[in-house]
């Protein structure tokens, strides 16, 4: 049975929500100038975020997003990819990048529990702090301000710490919780 490795070799990146984001202008003048995709990568330990954006979500994309992750991390180390049940997460293109790459590990979040993905909570931020009042006049110009805000973010990274206070909160056995 092989040994766990210990946490100074892993690297565990929550990532791999892809946004979808219209660039308009506001007031009467609406304009659609066409959509992009923001991949991120979310490095629990120290709280910086890999971005990179493509104008279409596709496979290819994803495993280049993915080559850049392993590129940005120091050699050797294991890196665990939390990411959804996109189509595009599960082809024969990122099969074979991850034959071609032992240390990447894929991990997928169990439908409708995308909130259990950390980078989930980076692109509520990113959401709320650029998108939603943004006025973009081309994908160029919302690409620039994405990464922008990226950068910025990353001089002061934050890492997630979830934290539970009031035990007798818990679900357990015995609790009546609604069911959908």
């Amino acid at each position: 049975m092989r040994r766990p490795p210990s946490k100074r070799s892993t690297a565990k990146i929550r990532c791999c929500h892809s946004l979808r984001v219209v660039p308009s202008a506001t007031g009467l003048s609406y304009f659609r100038h066409g959509t992009l995709s923001l991949y991120a990568a979310f490095n629990t330990q120290t709280g910086e975020v890999l971005g990179k954006t493509a104008v279409r979500h596709t496979s290819a994309e994803f495993v280049a997003f993915l080559a850049d992750i392993v590129v940005n991390q120091p050699r050797g180390k294991e890196i665990h990819v939390i990411a959804d049940n996109l189509s595009t997460h599960k082809t024969r293109q990122v099969d074979d990048f991850l034959q071609s790459h032992p240390h990447v590990h894929m991990h997928f979040t169990p439908t409708y529990s995308s909130w259990l993905n950390q980078v989930e909570l980076w692109f509520a931020k990113i959401e709320r702090d650029v998108i939603a009042r943004g006025v973009f006049t081309s994908l160029t110009d919302l690409r620039r301000k994405l990464m922008k805000y990226i950068r910025h973010y990353n001089n002061v990274p934050k890492t997630v710490k979830w934290r539970y206070f009031d035990p007798t909160n818990r679900i357990t056995s015995t609790s009546a919780v609604t069911v959908h």
